[in-house]
């Protein structure tokens, strides 16, 4: 999902997609504490998605109080 769509979003869609993320970062690290994980680059990745989530939606907080 690229950073326009994720603008069109509610706060609610945000919030959902930000639980998915932090729950995959979970099976991640289980993947990795096991040593079934194949792809360690996702792990960079995951935590950007993540970052830019948080960021949009301290966007939509400060546009909606001011």
């Amino acid at each position: 999902m690229n950073v326009a769509e994720m603008r069109g979003k509610t706060a609610v869609e945000l919030n959902q997609k930000l639980t998915e993320l932090h729950r995959e970062h979970l099976n991640l690290r289980v993947q990795r504490a096991t040593g079934q994980l194949a792809n360690a680059s996702r792990f960079r990745a995951l935590r950007r998605e993540v970052a830019r989530v948080m960021t949009i939606l301290n966007e939509q907080a400060s546009r909606a109080s001011a």
